[in-house]
């Protein structure tokens, strides 16, 4: 079975206590935080990231190793699997990840699949501290 890459950048993330990212610890091994180079967006309680052609523009996640077989699960929890009606809010692609070490990898990203003109933009790209902020 072939390994892969995912990067995570919300509610899956290795601070965040929901039963997909206890499972996805369970199931995949954590390598690095990382940066992608993207925008981050508050849609409805979670984020969601579009790609960017500005290099000032980033976003911070968790990258994990994990089966090819696992993507499965999580294309179903971002509702964007077969079993879900077009068009999805997420389509996953490979993107270039750059972890801290300064290493990069190809990694599968949920990105954004709506328009995000109306939608908060996250400037840090760390959906976690923009959690943290909005809570004090």
């Amino acid at each position: 079975m072939s390994t892969e890459f995912i990067f995570v950048y919300g509610t899956l993330r290795q601070e965040t206590v929901t039963s997909m990212s206890q499972h996805l610890r369970q199931q995949c091994d954590f390598i690095s935080t990382g940066q992608l180079q993207a925008q981050l967006f508050e849609v409805d309680g979670y984020p969601g990231a579009i790609i960017s052609e500005s290099a000032n523009d980033k976003v911070i996640g968790d990258v994990y190793r994990g089966q090819h077989s696992f993507l499965q699960q999580l294309d179903r929890y971002e509702e964007c699997s077969d079993d879900f009606a077009p068009p999805h809010d997420y389509i996953r692609q490979l993107h270039s990840v750059i972890l801290t070490n300064g290493d990069s990898v190809s990694a599968w990203v949920y990105i954004f699949n709506r328009d995000v003109s109306n939608l908060f933009h996250i400037q840090s790209g760390d959906y976690l501290a923009f959690l943290n902020s909005s809570i004090k």
